[in-house]
């Protein structure tokens, strides 16, 4: 089972919606689907060309390694080798920091994941999190 189209629009609007609310700079959002693909990605008026690379970088990494952006940057601490090895066969689409955020049906089948770019790691993170939770979806950040 993989995430619909009709779930990244909802995770896409809600999102871009929770940022507008928070006061938040302009987003850019990647939804991608289980093995990497892009299902859908927006990015809003006034968010930098080089986001849209990062959003999908943030949800490619989570992915690739079936980890948490928290559990990645754990894994980068304690072995930099390690991150700068699989960063660089992942063509550098691995981050340590917040934003990349896994989908999980209410069954915990993994569905894809989510990448915000835009606003400060966190706040990223928070909008990908109102994204998932408001197409009935669970959002895995690692911070549960």
């Amino acid at each position: 089972m993989t995430i619909t189209l009709e779930q990244a629009n909802t995770i896409i609007g809600a999102a871009l919606d929770h940022g507008g609310k928070a006061g938040f700079n302009p987003l850019t959002v990647a939804v991608l689907d289980p093995g990497g693909a892009v299902v859908a990605l927006a990015r809003q008026d006034g968010s930098g060309f080089a986001r849209p690379d990062v959003a999908t970088g943030k949800a490619y990494g989570v992915l690739a390694l079936g980890m948490t952006n928290r559990q990645i940057a754990a894994r980068a601490a304690d072995s930099p080798e390690f991150f700068t090895s699989v960063a660089a066969l992942a063509g550098g689409k691995i981050f340590t920091v917040p934003g990349g955020v896994l989908v999980r049906s209410a069954s915990g089948e993994l569905l894809g994941a989510v990448g915000i770019s835009g606003d400060a790691s966190l706040n990223d993170e928070a909008a990908a999190v109102a994204g998932i939770e408001a197409a009935g979806l669970t959002a895995v950040t690692g911070a549960e």
